[in-house]
């Protein structure tokens, strides 16, 4: 029997010719085509961590990230809070006769959430915390598109590696959305920019990341010690007092660092000065932080009414400001006496 005409071997079909470039490709250099495709590689990054098809990551407010952990089950971190310092003894009594007052009981579950969101870590798989992840990144830099999860350019905001997560023992997120909150209020942005920029400074440089996770450790201290109730209850308001304070304490910081030529080897002993201020003259500190709101050209320029005093936390998401420009950071801090 004769094979079958389809078993015969067939001659191999001409290879097609290449594919043309797109236009928008086309009369680029190798270098500019290499860049183009890390960008959009960076795109897909973002699309698959935020479980989306397409597109680029949205922003996110301040509220609108707190609402995310008003609404979400944080029972395992408030398990693990304590909501105030334990004293005995003598001490103990000296608190109870001649300390702050105590936190009103309508504000103890705001406290509580607080201090559940600094138990929470950073987790790759909740959207929330990779748009706050990314708005720190977009605002700090002012660039479109956001960045990958781990890498070098984490560094340049002045984490100390590839994973952001790992710097925020004893703040947790709420480090991240203490850094959310500073450059996502309007009249917040221009600061967090310029003590930004500072820390870029060629002598004066300082990894602006870990000294704000820093200065929200002190804020989360106050709090515990009850340093922070007399105004809390003043206010009825609790988030928006470690926000406020913790504006404030970088306000001093930034200050004091810039006026006095502060450097690196200064970090530990003006953490120190920053944590007396906090626990000891917390309204002095706000107090500062509101004079500063009230001089700022932001404050008229954005047409947007204040309250008297103001509650920063609250108010709406800022404007884009151009920021030219980001300088590696090649500092490296251990040890609790300095930056953690």
């Amino acid at each position: 029997m004769s094979a079958h005409p389809a078993d015969a071997t067939q001659p191999e079909e001409p290879p097609l010719p290449p594919e043309p470039l797109p236009m928008h490709v086309r009369g680029i250099s190798a270098e500019q085509r290499y860049a183009q495709e890390e960008w959009e590689a960076v795109e897909d990054i973002q699309s698959v961590l935020l479980g989306r098809s397409a597109g680029p990551v949205p922003l996110i407010s301040f509220n609108e990230a707190l609402q995310f952990f008003q609404t979400t089950d944080l029972s395992e971190c408030r398990k693990k809070i304590q909501a105030t310092v334990r004293r005995q003894g003598l001490a103990a009594l000296l608190h109870f006769l001649f300390g702050p007052p105590r936190l009103q009981q309508q504000l103890q579950g705001e406290r509580d959430l607080a201090l559940a969101i600094a138990q929470c870590g950073l987790d790759d798989n909740q959207a929330v915390h990779m748009r706050i992840l990314q708005t720190i990144y977009k605002k700090l830099t002012c660039s479109r598109l956001g960045c990958p999860r781990y890498g070098a350019h984490w560094e340049e905001l002045g984490f100390q590696g590839a994973d952001p997560g790992t710097d925020l023992r004893g703040t947790g997120m709420l480090g991240l959305m203490q850094m959310l909150y500073f450059v996502m209020d309007s009249q917040m942005l221009p600061l967090a920019l310029e003590i930004f920029r500072l820390s870029q400074h060629e002598t004066q440089n300082f990894p602006f990341s870990i000294m704000s996770v820093n200065i929200t450790r002190l804020v989360l201290q106050a709090l515990r010690e009850e340093c922070l109730s007399r105004e809390c209850n003043r206010r009825q308001q609790v988030i928006a007092v470690l926000n406020d304070l913790y504006a404030a304490a970088f306000l001093q910081l930034y200050r004091v660092w810039k006026s006095q030529h502060k450097t690196i080897a200064d970090s530990g002993f003006l953490l120190k000065e920053l944590e007396f201020s906090t626990k000891k003259k917390p309204k002095q500190l706000l107090k500062s932080l509101e004079t500063y709101v009230s001089r700022s050209p932001v404050s008229a320029a954005d047409g947007i009414q204040r309250p008297s005093p103001p509650s920063i936390s609250s108010s709406q998401a800022g404007e884009e400001i151009n920021f030219t420009g980001i300088c590696d950071l090649q500092v490296e801090l251990e040890g609790e006496a300095r930056l953690i």
